[in-house]
């Protein structure tokens, strides 16, 4: 429900004005025992403020400065590692801040700086603590110019800051720490440490910030205050120590060791405190107070007030307490109270009347602008018509408001003319049940369907059933920071089905409701189809490789095996011979080396027919794009490349297709490049290059694979059989690519007019026209 603007101004000025000549008219009442009561409670809160205010910024200089020296430290702008410069910083800092009683920094080795005021010999003391390469403490006493007056090494002395309370504490909790008030050991005056951890980069600690403060100041501030006559206000802390008093001799106790501590609330020698605030009084020692409470208390024949403020904060759990007679707040008045609640009810109607005619004039020109406001938020009438006389602010208003229409517009034009005409595939979806709100023609042509096909479809009618839950129901979307981006399918109206990756975003309204998601969808149906033929040919070449090399294996023992067992049918024939020359042969002897010779010429047979069989096996030829395939071993190779740090460069014009093998020649592609990167092992890693090059010559493509290794060795023979300079190789690579080159109708050979590395050339046949 909307308030008229009118009503509202003259409610309100009349009521503000009755308001006010009431509050008037009832502080005639105040003139009762209550009157004086809530004038001290008044009075006892604002002292309780002005202390808590005056402790706060009495503390808060000493947080930021050790959050800053944390910081620096932190960010090395200070060297926390260097003692020297971190000695200075300090003293810097303590000799600019005069509450300060020392400022200090250990980290986790052990190492420890400090900074502390003194009186003699010098006006600041620096206590040195060094753990590398060996233990060493050293006391240095400096003036205001930090110029040295004395020093000296304390080899006994054992301090250890990482066994402190304020550096554990500040470590455990890894945030600034507050120490309960103590007595300094050295000052006999009471204080209280603020402690900061330092991090490192990865951010585990590497030491803490301290910053010693004396609080006498508390009490002298205390004891300046005036409340009322003799009133008096004292500062407690949760373990129900009196840490501040307007008489600071009050709040310290000596220990049967001769140590200090500070006054318990239930001990301290002011009668009327401890009356008001200790056990039998206001609750302040567990430190729960969260708002100012009071109580009246009678001490002798005197009645007083009291007040405790809330703890100032969870890391000071201290609280302000005051207490005053009542007999110091007088001042009774008394007035005629029915006349003036009626003088009250007189100008409240007198100005209930001004204001109503005040608010119609005010409100006349607002209506108009609200009205043209909303016209032009319509569109109805044109920004650029001039305005109805108004006051300045609406219409500096109404400018602000008209740039941000034009500016809404335009941008829901561009994103409107984006959405549309995008390259990639472009719909909004509804969160609550996936359907299609909106899509643009990529997104049409990319399924097949139009677009007002698809405003009747959800996402689960175009994607199969494994794929359907992607975005419908659309539950995930409901969380704020939701985005997906992977990879589905999606169903054609032809019945073909499409690989895309789908990007969604959702987006809300200004309360944070979902409008719809914003999807866009990109075909990667070509890019899978090409990362099969990768895949596929790499199982092909680990195929062919392994049958290539048993093949060149096979017949290079054919070859080697088959010189023995013609020598062995040789010598076999000769004894036959030399034992029909010879006498009294033994026959055993005959039928032995008979069998030898017979043996001997049936394992060449079998010899032949497997070289034979290896020789006769028929190559397949198709016609094929080189560039193509020259494209793809090169990305079989790439992460071999990239480990060894060589780079692969192509130089591919247009090529008719070729007539050979595809995977055997794709085989004698890797192998080469394989060749040319691990020939560049112990090159200069800036110039390690492998160049695949193909031309058209004539009737032929001629293929060259150049690196910029150290070359061949010509006392090499490239080409031969089971001859390597690899230590694990079998000397079958080259071999089986000269093979496999020849048996498409190319050749193969080492280009010895390249000098900068190696070149390994060969040539295929174009297919036939």
């Amino acid at each position: 429900m909307r308030n008229s603007l009118a009503a509202l101004l003259a409610l309100g000025l009349a009521g503000l004005q009755f308001i006010a000549v009431l509050a008037v008219v009832l502080s005639s009442y105040l003139t009762s025992e209550r009157t004086l009561l809530d004038h001290a409670r008044s009075l006892l809160t604002d002292v309780g403020y002005n202390a808590t205010e005056h402790t706060k910024g009495f503390l808060d200089p000493a947080r930021s400065a050790a959050e800053l020296a944390a910081r620096l430290a932190q960010h090395r702008v200070v060297a926390s590692d260097d003692p020297a410069l971190l000695e200075q910083f300090l003293f810097q800092q303590l000799r600019v801040t005069p509450n300060f009683s020392g400022l200090y920094y250990g980290d986790e080795n052990g190492t420890f700086v400090m900074i502390m005021r003194t009186e003699t010999p010098g006006r600041f003391r620096s206590k040195i603590i060094l753990t590398q390469p060996e233990r060493s403490v050293q006391f240095i006493w400096r003036n205001e110019d930090f110029s040295a007056v004395d020093s000296k090494m304390d080899p006994a002395d054992q301090f250890d800051p990482r066994t402190r309370p304020w550096y554990q504490r500040a470590a455990e909790t890894r945030g600034t720490i507050w120490t309960d008030p103590y007595i300094f050991f050295s000052a006999k005056a009471p204080g209280i440490t603020l402690a900061s951890p330092v991090f490192s980069s990865r951010g585990a600690i590497r030491g803490v910030v301290g910053v010693d403060i004396e609080i006498s100041s508390i009490s002298n501030f205390l004891s300046r205050l005036r409340i009322g006559t003799s009133g008096k206000a004292l500062m407690i802390n949760q373990n129900g120590d009196v840490i501040a008093h307007p008489n600071q001799d009050l709040i310290q106790t000596e220990n049967s060791d001769g140590s200090l501590r500070f006054t318990q609330i239930d001990e301290i020698k002011d009668p009327i405190a401890r009356t008001a605030f200790g056990s039998t009084g206001l609750n302040v020692a567990d430190g729960k107070t969260r708002r100012a409470t009071f109580s009246e208390i009678t001490y002798g024949d005197a009645r007083y007030v009291a007040s405790v403020m809330p703890v100032i904060s969870e890391e000071l759990p201290w609280t302000i307490a005051v207490y005053a007679p009542e007999d110091d707040f007088t001042g009774a008045i008394k007035k005629n109270r029915a006349t003036n609640i009626w003088i009250a009810a007189l100008v409240a109607i007198v100005t209930g009347l001004i204001g109503l005619a005040l608010a119609q004039f005010i409100h006349r020109p607002v209506r108009a602008f609200a009205v043209r406001s909303a016209l032009i938020s319509q569109g109805e009438i044109d920004p650029s018509e001039p305005m109805p006389k108004t006051y300045s602010e609406l219409a500096e208003a109404n400018a602000s408001l008209v740039r941000q229409i034009v500016e809404r517009k335009k941008t829901e034009r561009e994103y409107g003319l984006t959405f549309d005409r995008s390259s990639r595939g472009m719909a909004q979806i509804a969160p609550e049940s996936g359907r299609f709100l909106k899509v643009n023609s990529t997104f049409s042509d990319m399924t097949g369907y139009s677009a007002e096909e698809l405003a009747a479809m959800d996402y689960a009618d175009l994607a199969p059933p494994e794929d359907a839950g992607l975005l419908r129901p659309l539950t995930p979307m409901q969380d704020e920071d939701f985005a997906t981006h992977r990879e589905a399918r999606l169903i054609r109206k032809d019945g073909d089905a499409i690989s895309v990756t789908v990007n969604a975003i959702l987006i809300r309204d200004h309360n944070g409701q979902p409008l719809h998601a914003v999807v866009a969808f990109d075909d990667i149906t070509e890019t899978k189809v090409k990362e099969g033929q990768i895949a596929r040919l790499n199982r092909d070449l680990s195929h062919l490789a392994r049958g290539e090399t048993m093949g060149e294996l096979a017949a290079g023992l054919a070859h080697e095996v088959n010189q023995p067992l013609a020598a062995i049918a040789q010598n076999a024939d000769t004894a036959l011979l030399v034992l029909d020359q010879a006498k009294d042969s033994p026959p055993e002897l005959r039928e032995i080396l008979t069998e030898i010779e017979k043996q001997s010429l049936r394992a060449g047979e079998i010899i032949r027919a497997l070289r034979g069989f290896i020789r006769k096996e028929e190559v397949t030829t198709d016609p094929f794009d080189l560039s193509e395939l020259v494209e793809q071993t090169r990305i079989l190779v790439q992460p071999e490349a990239t480990e060894a740090g060589v780079a692969l460069h192509t130089i591919l014009p247009p090529l008719p297709p070729v007539a050979a093998n595809r995977v055997q020649i794709a085989q004698v592609l890797v192998n080469l490049m394989r060749n040319a990167i691990e020939a560049m092992q112990k090159s200069d890693p800036t110039l390690r290059q492998v160049t695949v090059a193909a031309r058209q010559i004539g009737g032929q493509i001629e293929v060259s694979v150049t690196d910029t290794g150290p070359g061949v060795d010509p006392a090499i023979s490239l080409f031969t059989k089971f001859e390597t300079t690899k230590s694990t190789g079998m000397g079958l690579g080259l071999s089986i690519c000269r093979s496999l080159i020849e048996a498409n109708g190319g050749k193969l050979w080492l280009d010895h007019d390249h000098s900068a590395g190696a070149r390994f050339c060969f040539t295929l046949p174009v297919r036939a026209a």
